[in-house]
């Protein structure tokens, strides 16, 4: 038999190729496209999307997430990332809770994990502030409050974006909510009494940045406001507001984030708290490390100020796996400020209890 002509088999091959295509209702010229794109990398992910396989993807991974159980949501968020595909997977920690880059946004209204959750059965010192004061006169306590040294500790906070999009592809709005409160839980002969509890929401416009700095990732930028407050009435009423900005940076397995604001005056007779700034401060930093399962963290911050007016505080965390979801913390604090109403008393504290969200 005489061979067929090298152009026919040519034209069939190709046929075969494009049926399916075309029963898939896909472009051949799409896959031809492809094949002209030399970085491999770039090239299958054409040829996925050309033959619908990264949309594939993401509705199986987005079943399994629906599948997870409910315990796992807050797991360094990443059923949230998973939702959005395994092509469009985070790049780095800041982008996984903060959804920086364009394939990484997951839309507005979806809850995510802020600062550490934990419960610390036990939170300890030695110089428990039973006389809480403030220059202000109303704002003074004259009889020990008899709290005890050992007390209870938790931390709640969430975070959701609002505004996708603020300046068309830029900008984020996103609200947060942090509740720490301090329970007396040991102190039967004051019946259990919360000893204190700060409330702080806030809201930060994030942009996303892309620079380089000593070998460090600059990744995000953000401004915004916060306030603060522990509810009481006086003499134990506390707090303040600030504009606050936030410069994030990272490189593997690291993350440092540097924190100044500003507090926004309040009129004389009303600030419960007017020395606030030369012990909380001005400016903080937190420095996150993760290494095998375990979360490092280290705060510090300080007044910015000389003389009489310096003080300041460190806190360092340690979160590390325990069963399963479930992770230990412990944390040691020395400085000013552990809470608003101490915010002018010196101590030192030591709690140990669990973690359900870490920083990161």
């Amino acid at each position: 038999m005489k061979p067929l002509p090298r152009s026919l088999l040519i034209g069939a091959s190709a046929g075969l190729i494009a049926l399916p295509l075309y029963a898939q209702n896909i472009d051949p010229a799409t896959i031809q496209a492809c094949a002209g794109i030399n970085n491999d990398a770039q090239r299958l992910t054409c040829y996925d999307r050309a033959t619908g396989r990264d949309q594939t993807e993401v509705a199986q991974k987005h079943a399994e997430s629906s599948a997870a159980p409910t315990s796992k949501v807050f797991k360094h968020d990443q059923e949230a990332t998973a939702a959005a595909g395994a092509k469009n997977a985070p790049s780095s920690l800041l982008e996984s809770r903060w959804e920086l880059s364009p394939e990484s946004k997951l839309g507005t209204f979806n809850i995510r994990g802020y600062k550490p959750i934990y419960v610390m059965p036990v939170f300890a010192t030695t110089n428990q502030n039973n006389l809480p004061y403030s220059p202000n006169p109303t704002n003074a306590v004259h009889t020990p409050q008899g709290m005890q040294d050992v007390e209870g500790k938790f931390e709640i906070s969430l975070k959701t974006k609002i505004w996708q999009g603020v300046f068309g592809d830029a900008g984020d709005l996103w609200v947060g909510y942090t509740q720490d409160s301090y329970w007396q839980v040991y102190n039967a002969k004051n019946s259990r009494p919360f000893r204190e509890t700060d409330y702080e929401p806030e809201a930060m416009l994030v942009f996303n940045t892309d620079y380089h700095v000593f070998g460090w990732d600059g990744r995000l930028l953000s401004i915004g406001v916060d306030h603060q407050s522990n509810g009481q009435s006086d003499p134990l009423s506390r707090s303040w507001n600030r504009v606050m900005a936030q410069v994030g940076f990272e490189r593997e397995n690291w993350t440092i984030l540097f924190r100044p604001w500003w507090r926004i005056p309040e009129p004389a007779k009303d600030d419960n708290n007017p020395d606030i700034s030369n012990y909380i401060g001005r400016a903080d930093v937190e420095i996150i490390h993760e290494w095998h399962g375990q979360e490092f963290g280290l705060m510090l911050r300080d007044s910015l100020r000389g003389g009489s007016q310096q003080h300041g505080a460190g806190r360092f965390t340690w979160s590390f796996p325990l069963v399963g979801n479930l992770r230990g913390y412990m944390e040691l604090f020395k400085g000013y400020g552990e809470n608003i109403l101490d915010y002018n008393h010196n101590a030192t504290y030591l709690g140990a209890g669990i973690s359900l969200v870490d920083w990161y």
